[in-house]
């Protein structure tokens, strides 16, 4: 039978290394080949390729309208970001093509849009895909397809000037019971840029001053949002990715951190461009206030995949050669002396309020497998983003400098 003559059909693509998959960002040329092994002469009517990307979201909501009645409301988009066709095989007579018996290889090659695409991603409710598929058509058989995905990582370099400005701020809070007040916590928090790359470690500068009758704990947090986005409705996740304990700072006490580090594991890049998929950070300084609720200062971070460079400043241009460095990701991750908390346990109370629709994160980020470059593609596609939340492009300036402290 002609079905049985195809033993197999199946994607390769062209990759610098043996053992890594393929990564490509924009205006990359994806190529690889179409390979066909067949057990004996086989007629083909044509062999057919089509790239395709997309970001798509989906979720469903129960709503109730009455005390008797509940109906589920459907929310999806999407956004295509590449669509490529390409006849690999096709006779010129629109008759057939009469095969050998053995293996075939049809090579294929495309360059990706040069506008921006969008980093690859996979959360609970979308995902952000690109893939090739093939289709084979004969006399008196069925259509036989293939799909296989491929890797893009859109490049974001933290060589610049708005990546490479500190962030800094300060807040307080006063610490009450009933309405009987016990005192004032204040955080004043400074890191030296909002641009960092996996694997690095974050200084963080802060002073906490305890005019309270009763003894906090500070603690410092990288927090991952993702946010997902249809017909004007937000569906959000949020997880700690990392974490920062402090010392016990006493009644009337004042508690200075001299640069302690907190390290970012292998975690995916930021997603700010795509219009329904969103993956944001942001590094929250905290304490918790006897009495009421916890005081949260919140410093927008940025995840890049290209790193600062050695001999560059804070004046400088970008580096001229605009290419994706992924040695960060080979880079080793210690284990994390305690597991990462509860996002429930980081926000405030007003914060909660605000995000009552938010879902608790509901997976664990510490997960790695062994390779890295599969560690860093494979954590970031299957873990779902965090929840969204603005991040100001624009900064206010600290207005307390007498506080600030220098680096």
């Amino acid at each position: 039978m002609i079905f049985d003559k195809l033993k197999k059909l199946y994607i390769v693509f062209d990759s610098p290394e043996i053992d890594s998959p393929p990564v490509f960002s924009s205006g990359d040329v994806v190529s690889g080949k179409v390979v066909l092994n067949l057990s004996g002469e086989t007629k083909v009517q044509s062999l057919k390729l089509h790239a395709e990307g997309f970001a798509k979201v989906h979720w469903t909501e129960s709503r109730s309208a009455g005390s008797s009645t509940a109906y589920t409301q459907n929310y999806s988009d999407e956004v295509e970001y590449l669509n490529r066709r390409e006849v690999l095989l096709q006779a010129d007579n629109g008759e057939h093509t009469l095969l050998s018996a053995g293996r075939h290889e049809f090579p294929f090659s495309f360059q990706l849009p040069e506008e921006t695409l969008v980093t690859s991603f996979e959360g609970k409710h979308g995902s952000i895909r690109y893939w090739v598929k093939v289709k084979l058509h004969r006399p008196w058989a069925t259509v036989r397809k293939i799909k296989k995905e491929f890797t893009v990582i859109e490049p974001i370099d933290i060589n610049t000037p708005a990546l490479l400005a500190p962030q800094a701020g300060t807040k307080d809070k006063m610490a009450r019971v009933w309405y009987r007040d016990f005192g004032q916590v204040s955080i004043t928090a400074k890191i030296d840029r909002k641009g960092y790359t996996p694997g690095e470690v974050i200084p963080v500068f802060a002073e906490f001053d305890n005019a309270t009758s009763r003894s906090v704990v500070p603690k410092a947090y990288i927090t991952q949002t993702q946010t997902f986005i249809a017909r004007g409705t937000m569906k959000q996740k949020q997880a700690v990715v990392a974490t920062l304990s402090g010392d016990v700072v006493g009644a009337q006490r004042r508690e200075t951190w001299h640069g302690r580090a907190i390290k970012i594991p292998p975690v995916g890049p930021s997603i700010l461009q795509c219009r329904i998929i969103k993956v944001e950070y942001m590094l929250r300084v905290c304490v918790d206030v006897p009495g009421t609720s916890k005081l949260c200062l919140e410093l927008p971070l940025v995840m890049g995949t290209i790193p600062l460079h050695p001999f560059g400043s804070r004046t400088s241009s970008v580096s001229s050669q605009y290419s994706v460095n992924l040695e960060w990701l080979r880079m080793a991750i210690p284990e994390q002396p305690e597991p990462p908390p509860d996002y429930s346990s980081v926000v405030t109370d007003e914060e909660a309020e605000r995000n009552i629709t938010a879902p608790h994160p509901e997976e664990d980020l510490s997960g790695i497998m062994e390779h890295p470059l599969r560690a860093f593609v494979q954590e970031f596609r299957f873990r779902p983003p965090p929840v969204y939340c603005e991040i100001d492009p624009n900064p206010q300036p600290l207005n307390m400098r007498r506080r600030c402290m220098t680096c």
